[in-house]
């Protein structure tokens, strides 16, 4: 089962990274000054995730796949790692569809 988790980053920013059940990094998200906006970006991705016209496959300068998750209005709301074939990215995509849905949230800023 997946898991999004929230985390503050360095310049107090807010972010998730929807993560699969082994781990794995599936879908970061950009910064978000408030936490209440990180969360309202979760459910975003709980959404728009299931929408296929929602993905933009993309080849970064180094060559690798990679793609980013779309809100409605055309903004990111996640970006995903870097993979070596095509193929690994369109698991990557599967990886999410399955996973965003139902995938538990965890505020690691409530550690601190």
């Amino acid at each position: 089962m997946g898991k999004f988790v929230i985390t503050q980053r360095i310049n107090n920013e807010y972010q998730f990274n929807l993560k699969a059940g082994n781990g794995e990094i599936i879908l970061t998200s950009e910064g978000y000054v408030q936490k209440a906006s990180c969360q309202k970006g979760i459910e975003s991705v709980k959404i728009n995730s299931q929408e296929d016209s929602r993905y933009d496959k993309r080849v970064a300068v180094n060559g690798k796949d990679y793609f980013v998750l779309k809100a409605r209005n055309g903004e990111i709301i996640g970006k995903s790692q870097f993979y070596a074939s095509k193929t690994a990215m369109e698991n990557g995509i599967h990886s999410v569809k399955s996973n965003a849905p139902t995938a538990e949230i965890v505020d690691e800023t409530l550690k601190n």
